[in-house]
């Protein structure tokens, strides 16, 4: 049994990814769950830091946590201080997590299908480079995200994308089409032409024991407000 299957088979575990071997990092899983995770499962002693997320292009470097005021609206971050943790919450969009390990400087990315269209992980890779990182040398590592087979959308939505983007889209019932988030949201890493990307292949919606979904959630009418937590630090 590999390290991930190891990992599916306990519903507390952290997944991680061979891609970001070295740098602290976990992709948690959550069942109706909004709590903020204790850093120490990542790196103890580190200081967690999140933003408000808003489904934008927005990438933000961060030096220091966000205390006494609003946390600001970003849908990604970008440091090279040690001791904090950066996290990002998701439920169906992708988690991307980064990590130049030379330079010393991680990102973390929410990308939803309006965020990897707007520039998300192009905003991410940017913030990094500002930072020291070379994306020769960026690592980058896609979490649970809900797979083709579970995200059928109709043909407005279709129509939000280029005809260079038809690929991702597969066609279902009249009207309708399966669209593949993981692999758009792969596509763009690659076109950085980054060192690795690695798609961990999790189905936030098919599996249910593990991730909240909140299209599954609303499909079946259950309580929609869970999240799970992808978190990195720079090693210590």
């Amino acid at each position: 049994m590999n390290k991930l299957a190891a990992a599916l088979d306990n519903p507390r575990a952290i997944i991680r990814s061979e891609a970001l071997g070295g740098v602290p990092h976990g992709f948690l899983t959550g069942i109706a769950s909004t709590a903020e995770p204790d850093p120490a499962r990542i790196s103890p002693g580190a200081q967690l830091v999140l933003v408000k997320q808003v489904h934008s292009a927005t990438a933000l470097s961060v030096d220091a946590p966000f205390v006494g005021a609003p946390r600001p609206e970003a849908d990604a971050m970008a440091t090279a201080t040690p001791g904090l943790l950066l996290g990002i919450v998701t439920a169906d969009c992708a988690p991307v997590l980064f990590a130049d390990r030379e330079a010393g400087v991680v990102g973390a990315a929410h990308a939803g299908w309006r965020g990897a269209q707007g520039g998300v992980l192009e905003a991410t890779v940017k913030q990094m480079e500002t930072l020291g990182a070379e994306r020769a040398n960026i690592r980058a590592a896609i979490g649970p995200t809900i797979a083709q087979s579970s995200y059928e959308v109709d043909e407005d939505f279709a129509e939000r994308f280029d005809a260079r983007d038809a690929r991702f889209f597969e066609r279902g019932e009249p009207g309708k089409y399966q669209f593949d988030l993981p692999a758009y949201v792969r596509h763009r890493l690659e076109e950085l032409q980054l060192a690795a990307v690695d798609d961990l292949g999790l189905d936030t919606y098919a599996s249910e024991d593990r991730f909240h979904s909140y299209r599954r959630a609303t499909h079946r009418g259950e309580d929609r407000t869970g999240r799970q937590f992808s978190l990195i630090a720079l090693p210590g």
